[in-house]
């Protein structure tokens, strides 16, 4: 075990921001971007929506780390980053940009598993909270910001250089990493992890108790957030009668929330203990999805309970890549992988249940839906780690 040194945690969080960010970027800028490709909004969703639907192949390059190395998946995520740019920024034809983003988002589902794999590998379970929340304060980062300062490129250079921008750093960083981690610093090969074929890695997660748990605590919690996520927006309007400004706010609170709970994770987790800080956020973020339709009479309240809820998930989530990362120590970077794109199934899972939800009984259906599916991610987290004990 050869623990990172601080410049290399440095250059992997500026090398996630960049990636979070040309995940995100295409969010706040939908507009300008139908504007420029001259396609309606929808078209752009339908790309938000393709790339989120790329995180589910991120699970084929779990097992491709293990066997070839979690350094080189890192560089081609970083690779297809840059090659998509290129092309949003080459060609400005809605199915070339849409190529070129979906190419760019499956970058980042390549890069994220490989780097958390190389931590669960490089740095000891007891300090390992600490590094994975600092790294991951790169997507609260992305929001805060990353999109403001890529804004201020679009206003005044246009949409089309927001692309050779991020193509550029993207490629430095591609550079970077091959020069700051060098063939020692990635993880041994294993001969085990070399024997295991594609797919028997990928369906050995569902066959073991305690991964296959973590994947259907993951499904749960990630679709109980994303419902209330899609549909906060709604409830703000139709509530308060909010503008869109005062709904960018809204986005700037739970950015806040995100960086807190990432902060607390570096902090507090490996002082707590990994399975504790889990155990403890899941049962405030139940009783926070259940307060939230009662305290939701005035904007302070509803913001400040969509604060917590989003506080406490961010702490979850940060945590449990820690943890996951210990499960599977001879194939990290599949277990990653796996616990990525289960993820993000059940993001789209609630996005597709909460208009359903929101139509049939308002913010009090979708809040009760995300407690009891929040309940249920409990339930399988303890079921998971029951009598486990990390190696």
């Amino acid at each position: 075990m050869s623990p990172p040194s601080r410049r290399q945690l440095i250059l992997v969080f500026l090398v996630k921001l960049l990636l979070n960010i040309g995940r995100r970027f295409v969010y706040p800028f939908a507009p300008a971007l139908s504007r420029e490709l001259a396609v309606p909004v929808s078209a752009i969703t339908s790309i938000i929506g393709a790339g989120q639907f790329s995180s589910l192949l991120g699970i084929f390059s779990g097992p491709l780390a293990d066997r070839y190395g979690n350094i080189k998946m890192m560089r081609t995520g970083l690779l297809a980053q840059v090659l998509g740019m290129l092309l949003c920024g080459l060609v400005t034809s809605y199915w070339v940009v849409f190529a070129g983003l979906i190419l760019a988002s499956l970058g980042r589902t390549i890069f994220d598993p490989a780097l958390q794999a190389y931590i669960g590998a490089n740095v000891p379970y007891q300090k390992r909270g600490r590094v994975m929340g600092f790294i991951e304060t790169a997507w609260s980062g992305s929001t805060l910001i990353g999109i403001p300062l890529f804004g201020l490129v679009v206003e005044h250079y246009g949409l089309k250089a927001s692309f050779w921008v991020i193509a550029l750093l993207s490629a430095l960083s591609l550079v970077a990493v091959g020069r700051s981690f060098r063939p020692k610093t990635t993880r041994q090969m294993d001969l085990e992890a070399n024997q295991t074929g594609l797919l028997r890695g990928i369906i050995g997660l569902f066959a073991d108790r305690r991964t296959a748990g973590i994947l259907l605590f993951a499904f749960c919690i990630s679709l109980a957030n994303d419902s209330l996520f899609v549909v906060y927006g709604l409830w703000f309007e139709d509530a308060f009668a909010l503008s869109l400004v005062s709904l960018g706010f809204s986005t700037i609170a739970i950015g806040s929330a995100e960086l807190l709970g990432e902060l607390c994770t570096a902090s507090l987790s490996d002082r707590i203990g990994l399975s504790k800080m889990i155990s403890l956020c899941l049962a405030c973020a139940i009783i926070a999805y259940l307060l939230l339709p009662i305290i939701g009479f005035c904007l302070t309240s509803a913001m400040a309970g969509l604060f917590c809820i989003f506080f406490f998930f961010e702490i979850i989530m940060v945590t449990s890549f820690s943890l996951s990362s210990e499960l599977l120590p001879r194939t990290r970077a599949t277990m990653m992988a796996g616990f990525y794109a289960v993820s993000g199934l059940g993001r789209m899972s609630g996005v597709f249940l909460a208009s359903s939800l929101w139509e049939m009984g308002g913010i009090v259906a979708v809040a009760l839906t995300s407690a009891l599916c929040t309940a249920l991610g409990f339930v399988f987290f303890r079921w998971a780690i029951h009598r486990w004990r990390p190696a």
